[in-house]
């Protein structure tokens, strides 16, 4: 069954740094490329940052070089090292996988709860 728990949320002061961590199962590590997603207020989810099975990884244009994500296949988890945070990156946070073809999730893919993140002074 496939599961996913996301934690490391919270409430930081801007240009404050957050670890984000995804506990997932019932997903094969070495095929699939794993990813966070953002959901703002008022908006769809989108795709923050992917990684390969192989460690290859992708950034939207608006975190790029301020996060880093990275996945630890013997443990079934994904991280998501967060720095120089902006109000911008408020939002609950998910993981789950890739679908490379859309660039997005899977159709019917189960969601965890997700972690909140709050940037605000």
């Amino acid at each position: 069954q496939v599961r996913f728990v996301e934690s490391g949320g919270g409430l930081v002061q801007p240009g404050g740094s957050l670890k984000l961590s995804c506990a997932f199962s019932g997903i094969d590590n070495s095929i699939y490329t794993m990813g966070w997603y953002r959901q703002a207020p008022g908006h769809e989810r989108e795709l923050v940052s992917s990684i390969s099975s192989g460690g290859s990884t992708r950034y939207l244009d608006s975190v790029n070089a301020r996060f880093t994500i990275s996945r630890d296949n013997a443990k079934n988890t994904l991280y998501l090292q967060m720095n120089s945070l902006e109000p911008k990156d408020t939002g609950v946070y998910f993981c789950n996988r890739v679908n490379l073809i859309t660039g997005t999730s899977y159709p019917n893919d189960i969601w965890g709860r997700g972690t909140q993140v709050t940037v605000s002074s």
